[in-house]
């Protein structure tokens, strides 16, 4: 019989979920170079790209493209939360839901109670119509679901082709995060090593 302490034994994780992070005094020249890349881009190394130092040479293609989302995108802070929380709760993303249920309030000034409807996979409402078709046209793409002719028009209308193609995107970039933390097992409440 199996004793209780090797059921609860956490030997298998590391610093941020099951990845042991590498020191910046033990990174290889090139995870190095990868993680000032990000520290010059963002000001800080969040979440994920804690993971894909790793592997520097994908890194410097796939960093540029989050970097777009904070400075170059066609989408408002509030419309980026929304396509976030819902492509991090389709994911079940428990590090990535619990981050952005905290951003979107912040920094996308979205409702509490709106926000746990998104997370919990329940309808929801909101006052701005461009935030709606926003709204509505994620929904589709993470369920999975095609997008109706209708649908099409509406977000063709309010936010035109840059704007479907950066809710498709940012879809695709928000699955990747969210493949990389659970594959990792990152917990809600990660932190990772303080450098």
């Amino acid at each position: 019989m199996q004793d209780v302490k090797s059921l609860t034994d956490v030997g298998d994780f590391g610093s941020f979920g099951r990845y042991e992070e590498v020191p910046i005094a033990h990174m290889e020249p090139e995870m190095k170079e990868a993680y000032d890349y990000t520290m010059q881009l963002r000001g800080i190394v969040p979440g994920p790209h804690k993971i894909w130092v790793a592997n520097a040479a994908l890194y410097q293609t796939i960093v540029p493209v989050g970097a777009h989302y904070q400075k170059k995108s066609t989408l408002t802070n509030a419309e980026i939360e929304i396509v976030t929380v819902l492509t991090n709760a389709r994911w079940h993303s428990a590090y990535g839901t619990y981050e952005h249920e905290k951003i979107a309030e912040k920094i996308g000034h979205i409702p509490a109670k709106i926000i746990e409807r998104l997370i919990a996979g329940l309808p929801a409402k909101f006052s701005d119509a461009r935030q709606q078709v926003v709204y509505e046209l994620a929904c589709a793409l993470v369920q999975p679901r095609i997008v109706p002719v209708g649908l099409y028009t509406l977000a063709k209308e309010a936010i035109g082709d840059a704007g479907i193609v950066d809710v498709a995107v940012l879809i695709g970039w928000f699955t990747m995060v969210c493949m990389t933390l659970n594959a990792y097992d990152v917990p809600a409440n990660a932190a990772g090593l303080n450098q």
